[in-house]
């Protein structure tokens, strides 16, 4: 079974961000970022676009999609990346979402999976 994982992070958190903190979470996602493709159940992993850059198309009445800015949501978090794994429950899906970085990296960012 296929299991979609989003994750999560704080605006004000991601904003605060050093150029120290950029380097030790890029110290710390590498290594997780390899096993987790090394699990062999790691189907796609990608970054999102910032929460400002997204566009919604809603269905009108006349059949035509309308496009608009956002959603943008009142909330401090918003969602950074996603991933799709194999796993044979949800249990194992957690176990495989365990080993992505955003599972640890709370410090940084906030949010989680």
């Amino acid at each position: 079974m296929r299991f979609v994982c989003l994750c999560y992070y704080n605006h004000a958190q991601f904003a605060a961000w050093t150029p120290a903190d950029l380097e030790e979470v890029g110290r710390i996602c590498a290594p997780r970022d390899a096993e987790l493709r090394a699990t062999g159940r790691l189907i796609l992993n990608s970054s999102l676009g910032e929460p400002q850059t997204a566009r919604t198309l809603r269905a009108e009445k006349d059949g035509e999609a309308r496009v608009t800015d956002g959603p943008y949501a009142e909330i401090g978090e918003s969602l950074g990346a996603m991933f799709v794994i194999e796993a044979e429950d949800l249990d194992d899906a957690v176990r495989i979402a365990r080993i992505h970085p955003s599972s640890v990296l709370g410090r940084y960012i906030g949010g989680g999976i």
